[in-house]
């Protein structure tokens, strides 16, 4: 395993630090709004699909009960 002294490591770092794109304030905005978007569609949708499989069982259930 090759060794760096700390003053290669650190200008190493600087260097990556250097390449990353930070984004804009907008892309944050967009991207923190879509989230929230998918994640009241995703709760929507698994609370129709328990509502449905509740239903269903429910209906399976009585029947059997009343059989």
């Amino acid at each position: 395993m090759a060794t760096t002294n700390p003053l290669q490591f650190i200008q190493q770092v600087r260097a990556e630090v250097a390449k990353i794109v930070w984004p804009t304030r907008r892309e944050v905005f967009l991207t923190t709004i879509m989230v929230f978007i998918m994640a009241t569609l995703t709760a929507i949708f698994f609370a129709l699909v328990d509502l449905g499989i509740r239903s269903g069982l429910q209906a399976l259930l009585s029947a059997i009960g009343n059989g």
